[in-house]
């Protein structure tokens, strides 16, 4: 059976490096066909649909198992359509978010870093989807605004457990955590699920700190692994920091996964760590690298061989690729935006041809 992914098509320069790196898993560079349903998450059909194309991509997801996602513009104004990340999170189940800092050939990082930094966020809960309101005289020094915050103890399980999963895999040490000694009863139930992993994982190195502690150390960090385990607003800043100590936070890409009850991967929702870019709309001059690794990181997850080797041929092609010398404005380069994805898209043809002749 031929293997089925859902591609989430989004708005301005997100829609647009979206179909460069589709031009990447096209059948005839990958020799691996398969069904790529689509689904509209452009503003304009999410404010046509009141959302409702948002919760079908989100239950395709669940079916399917494997989701490409283009950048989508959140509206500022209430009462609109909002974000449809929440949505496609909470649909899919979804525990964590990871997002690897990796040093970029030929782009030098920032504070001497050279190993691996992997943040580990919470997908949902925490500041994402509370409850907020004001009370008292709009404008007045008497009004206040509150939030009403949440966290699930299954949540904290799955990502602490996945956290301590892939620092094993990778050779790296757990490091960081949430402010527990501010927030004993909020955030530390996310402390005590890191202390219950690493019981669980006693293998792995694990160095807990508090976020801002972690912030910090992070400036002085230089050739150890890491991997950091966040709650979901922490980690949307984390990561934001750690993509662009390597040099760009269109460098790498963001996967978002779903864990089941024996803690392994169920779905994954792979996507650009960055926004829509709407000033680099139309110019070809925007950064494909994180799309075009997003499919990289998708295809590790194809229950076959198969997908496992254009995985990493996509992954050396594309960090050759700028090894080599050719790159777009943000890593210092020339490239325009399909020309660099011409380039990975040979460089992966040559690859999988060479590999199959030597298998």
């Amino acid at each position: 059976m031929k293997p089925r992914i859902v591609v989430l098509q989004g708005d301005e320069t997100g829609q647009e490096l979206l179909d460069e790196a589709l031009r990447v898993i096209d059948p005839s560079v990958t020799g691996l066909d398969v069904d790529f349903i689509t689904y509209d998450l452009s503003l304009e059909n999410r404010r046509a649909t009141d959302n409702q194309v948002v919760h079908d991509a989100a239950k395709a997801l669940r079916e399917h198992k494997l989701g490409l996602k283009a950048a989508t513009v959140t509206p500022p104004g209430r009462g609109d359509v909002g974000s449809p990340n929440a949505i496609l999170r909470e649909g899919m189940n979804a525990e964590v978010i990871l997002r690897t800092g990796r040093r970029i050939p030929g782009v030098r990082p920032l504070a001497g870093v050279y190993s691996p930094i992997t943040v580990v966020r919470m997908a949902r809960g925490d500041a994402y989807g509370a409850k907020e309101w004001r009370e008292g005289e709009a404008g007045t020094n008497e009004e206040a605004a509150f939030r009403t915050e949440r966290i699930e103890r299954w949540v904290c399980r799955a990502v602490c457990e996945y956290t301590f999963q892939h620092a094993r895999k990778v050779g790296a040490k757990v490091f960081g955590g949430p402010k527990f000694t501010v927030s004993p009863t909020y955030e530390g139930m996310f402390k005590e699920e890191m202390d219950e992993a690493a019981q669980r994982y006693p293998d792995v190195r694990y160095d807990p700190q508090l976020i801002d502690a972690t912030f910090a150390l992070l400036m002085k960090t230089t050739g150890e692994a890491l991997v950091i385990p966040t709650l979901n607003r922490d980690g949307d800043l984390m990561s934001d920091l750690v993509l662009a100590m390597f040099g760009s936070i269109a460098g790498n890409e963001s996967m978002v996964i779903s864990i089941n009850d024996d803690y392994k991967v169920d779905s994954v929702m792979a996507e650009a760590p960055h926004g829509t870019a709407p000033a680099l709309m139309g110019r070809n001059v925007a950064n494909p690298m994180a799309m075009i690794l997003a499919c990289a990181g998708l295809y590790s997850y194809l229950d076959n061989e198969q997908g496992k080797r254009i995985s990493r041929a996509i992954y050396e092609g594309t960090f050759e690729t700028v090894h080599d010398g050719m790159s777009t404005a943000d890593l210092g380069g020339s490239a325009h935006t399909d020309e660099f994805t011409n380039e990975v898209i040979r460089r992966v043809k040559q690859k999988l041809d060479v590999w199959a002749a030597l298998s």
